[in-house]
């Protein structure tokens, strides 16, 4: 019975297998991806496709079997179609896997929607990113009232074709000076014109200022702090000591001048220095109403600064003495004008290429003292071979700045600078008068007769000091010049003849006329002591 059952077991016929495919059509979303499909047969068999982004693996075999079937990620819009034939190499059968890809809609998608940012960060922390996701390039549009908020260059490669890449944009943002919070919002508009599916904007939010109470001593305390951090110094104050003890501080009190109750221990002066900032002076200053005397001075890496001052520190119409040194200016706006009651203005070591425009008698006529000495980027002794730009020091100047002369004031400070050309003489300016018959017997013999003799011309009569040296000066002394009353007060062989290096068309700095010493003076200003010669021993 057993061998029976062996021999009708081996009778039986296998059963053929019927060639096909569990699927005849395949759907899938613009990422792409893989699809498992299964190959029935009894024979060998071979999958091909005529599209580039369809891979099937294996693409051939015998019998029964598994397949892959990979899709690319889209590169269009619009969805394609693709298809998969499989053949039996026996029978010549075959069966076809129609393939259906969706496009990449075009999109505009943000990482995060909404960014909240302080009203002050130090000076380079003050930015932000955002992640944008999109298949369409696009300009980033923020509204053209929003001047506090700006947005950085940045590339979104799409050169093989419109998946969604992922982009970072980056923002920087201003401080608020206000006691409220802004908004802004920005969109990202696409540069061609295509419907998108989604398009995200971005809301920025920046909180208020914190208030300062105007007016007050507190206020005032607030304001120093605010300023020291904002600018850097390289030493601050101890907070925890009254500010009556703060270095550099100055406060108000009954012995002082021009004193009123209402400035009681307020700020009357206040120096910053050694700092390091690269934007207009911080808004702070605006509320240091009390204060007559402000001292700015020693910015980092100066010769590389390009600043102005800002329009915060323009409200202290109050100020009777300023200093902004060594901190990095080219330039001072307009409204500049409005510290008419300026006395004493120090912008020494900055990096002027021209005497600022606001700078005249009309603007500040209370000013007596005017510094502006050393405003050289770097020391160029030679400036007609030199190749480089932005040397500051009055370069731009097509002549001497004759106004400032004109002005009259008790000090002028235009030493170690590039101004170059000859002084002005003034023979044909009518606003210049000469020395006359009644100056002369006004004077009591202390002017000489030469003065009205030659017609002198009659400049800077109240200057105590003056000081012209180590420009690039060149040309004849005038008369006015070497016969002023002041000369000898002027130390005019350290601070007024002498010159140095060559200017732009390379003549050699340095007057025709220099006097080998003041002999020529003193015979007529008789009633003047000569210094004597000798050498006293001690």
């Amino acid at each position: 019975m057993f061998a029976a059952s062996l021999l009708a077991v081996s009778c039986v016929q296998p059963e053929n297998i019927e060639f096909n495919s569990d699927c005849d059509k395949i759907e899938i979303g613009p990422v792409g991806g893989t699809e498992k499909v299964r190959i029935s047969a009894d024979e060998d068999w071979i999958a091909s496709t005529d599209n580039p982004w369809i891979t099937i693996s294996p693409a051939n075999g015998r019998g029964s079997a598994d397949c892959s079937i990979k899709i690319d990620s889209a590169l269009m819009a619009t969805p394609r179609t693709g298809a998969v034939l499989i053949q039996n190499l026996k029978t010549l059968e075959e069966r076809t896997i129609e393939i259906k890809q969706e496009g990449f809609p075009y999109s505009i998608e943000l990482e995060s929607k909404e960014v909240n940012i302080s009203n002050y960060e130090p000076q380079g922390k003050r930015n932000f990113s955002v992640i944008v996701t999109s298949n369409v390039d696009f300009n980033v549009e923020i509204p053209s009232n929003v001047r506090w908020l700006s947005n950085k260059s940045y590339n979104l490669n799409l050169n093989r074709g419109i998946r969604p890449r992922q982009v970072e944009v980056e923002f920087e943002w201003d401080i608020n000076t206000q006691p409220n919070e802004r908004n802004a919002e920005v969109k990202f508009i696409p540069k061609n014109e295509v419907a998108l599916a989604r398009q995200d904007n971005l809301n920025v939010r920046q909180h208020s200022a914190e208030p300062i109470e105007e007016n007050t001593r507190k206020g005032d305390s607030v304001a120093l702090i605010s300023i020291q951090r904002t600018l850097g110094t390289l030493v601050s104050w101890d907070t925890s000591l009254p500010m009556e003890r703060w270095s550099g501080v100055e406060l108000w009190d009954e012995s002082h001048g021009d004193y009123t109750p209402d400035k009681k221990g307020r700020v009357k002066r206040a120096e910053f220095y050694i700092y390091n900032i690269d934007e207009e002076l911080p808004f702070e200053v605006k509320y240091l109403t009390a204060a007559i005397d402000l001292y700015f001075f020693g910015n980092t890496n100066t010769f590389l600064r390009s600043l102005h001052v800002g329009n915060e520190l323009t409200e202290l119409t109050q100020l009777q003495r300023l200093t902004i040194g060594a901190h990095g200016l080219v330039d001072l706006d307009e409204n500049f004008a409005k510290l008419k009651n300026l006395e004493y203005l120090n912008l020494g070591s900055n990096n002027f290429s021209k005497v600022p425009e606001v700078l005249t008698k009309e603007n500040f006529p209370k000013l007596r003292t005017l510094i502006l000495n050393a405003n050289q980027r770097s020391v160029v002794y030679d400036l007609s071979n030199t190749v480089k730009t932005n040397l500051g020091g009055f370069i731009e100047e097509e002549k001497f700045p004759a106004e400032l002369i004109k002005w009259g004031l008790d000090t002028l400070n235009l030493s170690v600078n590039y101004l170059q050309g000859e002084l002005p003489t003034f023979e044909d300016d009518p606003e210049v008068p000469v020395y006359t018959e009644e100056d002369w017997a006004a004077s009591n013999d202390t002017l000489p007769r030469l003065l009205v003799d030659r017609r002198v011309k009659k400049v800077m009569e109240r200057t105590k000091f003056f000081s012209i040296n180590f420009n690039r000066l060149t040309g004849k002394l005038p008369d006015w010049l070497l016969y002023h009353p002041m000369l000898d007060w002027w130390i005019p062989y350290s601070l007024v003849f002498t010159q140095e290096g060559k200017d732009t068309i390379g003549n050699s700095a340095g007057f025709e006329n220099e006097p080998v010493n003041l002999d020529y003076y003193y015979k007529e200003y008789t009633y003047k002591n000569k210094p004597s010669d000798e050498v006293v021993e001690e």
